[in-house]
């Protein structure tokens, strides 16, 4: 899960990148890039938040009406400058590119574009095999006379052909123009803009809506799953063609945690979406028939689900727990050593409002447990009476192979402990969970035509169709050796064994 913006723009576009690359900063914390064009391609990549990465002797030379920006949060490679996005391709006229989603066989398309095209794949990230796939088939095709529309969809089918799993890509080429395409099932969003100034019409392409809202973009669409837009650069005509048909199947919990509660993504509120998922977890606390005082969410993400649940059980809602503002999110931090250090200075709790209150905990998920763990620890070393906890989305229990940091079963908590042994190694005193077909309806009712989405990871039902357990496995197996993850596997395991008294 990154975030990715293009802007073919007309004057020194790379503002207009640095503000979209902030509004997207929640997408991504690994490492950022931008990559401007002014007749020469000028590239500024480095590991940190947008903030850190570009100074002004950065902006000063990313000079240029065209510009393509990333935050990346790494489910394939290590996680290092080298792996980050965009990335650039010299041929045919020089291409820049970067996406948002994962492809699942990306190791195996390096070795391929090695071995059989030729083609040498520098770093370890998904978006360079993209990038290779996508310019060989345009260099394949000779476009001695300019890159046309028909070539960019032979291209993106290609792309179709090879790459599987999720992916939300933007790409310019030198002077012949810039597209953006999503996968055939859309899993991740992608939405295209544009905006007169007064001279011309400036055009985006952007993760989330909020993008465009701030950055004074008309929202044209969503692009839709399968479908390409370009935008020729001779007469800045756009051009989108339909280039695969399969079930569109957008990822759920871009609803439930990742996307911000202000954009709007396949015509579906973010807010919305958590508001009436808040108002199902309602109805599954007052059945449990619990003794409670008042309703605190997990902020940021679960504020709103936190608050329809209070309204419909007319308890009082409360701000019980304070959150750094300077603190990334713990979910998408690069490592669980790292996550568990930083909920301690994320997080604080207000013995003021819960000491001696029976406390029902939001939140959006639960998905290794030792953050909730903390959180539930320190709302009782706050005074609080006793701790209840909901999660307004399922127990997560399958990988994901389409962009969000769930590896393998081992580290998933739900996979292989009940609700009651979950509930026990978190320390609540009740925990309840929501019901998948109540979370789905909350986000298609928004729109009608929307009729499923991706739930691989509560239900085991991946939409593209090719995940195999074998392809569960590797894709466990490599995730593991890329981020070392033995010790902190040992420690979890101890961890349970101690509370639970089980053989994990």
């Amino acid at each position: 899960m990154c975030g990715v913006l293009g802007v073919f723009g007309h004057d020194h576009v790379a503002q207009d990148v640095y503000d979209g690359l902030v509004t997207l900063q929640h997408r991504g914390q690994d490492a950022t890039g931008m990559i401007t064009y002014d007749g020469k391609f000028h590239v500024r990549k480095n590991t940190g938040l947008v903030k850190d990465v570009f100074h002004t002797r950065h902006m000063k030379r990313l000079t240029g009406y065209v510009g393509i920006g990333h935050t990346r949060y790494s489910t394939i490679g290590a996680g290092g400058t080298d792996d980050a996005q965009p990335f650039l391709g010299a041929s045919p006229y020089g291409v820049m590119l970067a996406h948002n989603g994962n492809v699942f066989n990306a190791f195996e398309l390096k070795k391929e574009l090695f071995e059989k095209d030729h083609r040498h794949v520098n770093s370890d990230c998904d978006a360079e095999v993209i990038l290779n796939l996508f310019t060989k088939s345009l260099s394949t095709q000779n476009p001695a006379d300019g890159i046309k529309p028909e070539h960019i969809w032979k291209a993106v089918e290609s792309v179709y052909k090879r790459a599987k799993g999720s992916y939300s890509v933007v790409s310019y080429i030198a002077k012949q123009g810039m597209v953006g395409f999503r996968d055939p099932h859309g899993i991740r969003p992608l939405l295209f803009g544009k905006r007169d100034n007064g001279m011309t019409v400036d055009y985006i392409f952007a993760s989330e809506s909020v993008t465009l809202d701030i950055l004074g973009f008309e929202i044209v669409k969503d692009v839709e799953a399968g479908e390409a837009i370009f935008i020729d650069e001779k007469n800045r005509k756009v051009h989108s063609k339909k280039i695969a048909n399969k079930e569109f199947t957008p990822c759920i919990f871009e609803y439930v945690y990742f996307a911000r509660p202000d954009s709007i993504l396949n015509n579906i509120s973010v807010h919305q979406a958590r508001h009436n998922m808040g108002i199902k977890m309602a109805k599954r606390i007052k059945a449990a028939k619990l003794d409670i005082d008042i309703v605190v969410p997990v902020p940021d993400s679960s504020r709103t689900a936190a608050f329809s649940v209070s309204e419909e059980l007319g308890l009082k809602y409360c701000e019980g727990l304070v959150k750094n503002r300077y603190i990334g999110r713990t979910f998408i931090m690069p490592g669980q050593k790292i996550r568990k250090k930083s909920i301690k200075y994320k997080l604080n709790a207000m013995p003021l409002l819960l000491k001696g209150k029976k406390v029902m905990l939001v939140d959006d998920s639960i998905v290794r447990g030792n953050t909730s763990k903390q959180i539930i620890q320190m709302v009782r070393e706050a005074g609080a009476k006793k701790v209840y906890f909901a999660s307004y989305y399922p127990p997560v229990i399958n990988p994901c192979l389409y962009g969000v940091d769930m590896p393998s079963r081992k580290e998933l908590i739900a996979s292989t402990h009940s609700i009651e042994e979950i509930c026990k190694f978190l320390g609540a005193d009740h925990l309840i969970y929501n019901d998948a077909d109540d979370v789905l309806s909350s986000c298609v009712k928004e729109n009608p035509k929307v009729k499923n989405m991706c739930m691989g990871c509560i239900n085991g039902k991946y939409p593209t169709g090719d995940v195999s357990e074998e392809v569960l496995q590797n894709q466990a197996h490599s995730r593991s050796c890329e981020r070392d993850r033995t010790g902190d596997d040992v420690f979890l395991k101890e961890e349970m064994e101690n509370q639970l008294n089980l053989t994990i």
